[in-house]
């Protein structure tokens, strides 16, 4: 499955700037790389686990919510039955540091919004990754919403760029015959 452009252009700017399996720094992330994005873009903080406050939020993502999103708890926006499966896929970026797109649908009080929301886990001077840079991605006319803001975000799927994680890909599965496993 390949991502929205924009997805994709992120993804390769923090993977270039990513080294030896490590999360980028935040001193490495320059705003000015991806202006025509900062929209649409966020920054998660981490004080503790499932506790993810926005510390910034581009002009689209305050406009979708229509609210000023700064200290919110990131997780608060998504439906509850997704908020822990979320805070575990960020608990393991950090711990394995690689994107993650939620494939998301935004939902209002009228037609839904799909999106694509990227989080990519950054380090701090001190090399532990404590935040996280976003984006949302329409992947519809943003148009259809007609104005409604959106009440919870919901995910569909979690995933990660590369081809080992594409769902088409062919799942190798083990059996043991007379005691030797086998693909």
């Amino acid at each position: 499955m390949m991502f929205h452009s924009n997805t994709e252009q992120m993804i390769a700017y923090w993977t270039a700037r990513a080294a030896g399996g490590r999360a980028p720094s935040r001193a490495s992330v320059q705003p000015a790389d991806f202006r025509q994005l900062m929209p649409q873009v966020f920054i998660l903080g981490r004080e503790d686990r499932g506790c993810y406050p926005i510390r910034l939020s581009g002009g689209f993502v305050g406009d979708l919510h229509r609210r000023d999103l700064r200290g919110v708890n990131a997780l608060s926006l998504w439906s509850e039955r997704d908020r822990l499966r979320l805070q575990t896929a960020l608990e393991e970026i950090r711990t394995r540091p690689e994107p993650l797109v939620a494939v998301t649908e935004a939902l209002t009080e009228g037609p839904s919004l799909p999106m694509e929301v990227l989080f990519a886990p950054l380090t701090s001077h001190d090399g532990g990754p404590d935040r996280f840079l976003g984006l949302y991605q329409p992947t519809s006319m943003v148009a259809r919403l007609m104005g409604r803001p959106a009440f919870e975000l919901s995910v569909r799927r979690l995933r990660r760029p590369g081809a080992a994680n594409e769902e088409d890909a062919p799942r190798v599965r083990l059996a043991a015959v007379s005691g030797r496993q086998v693909a």
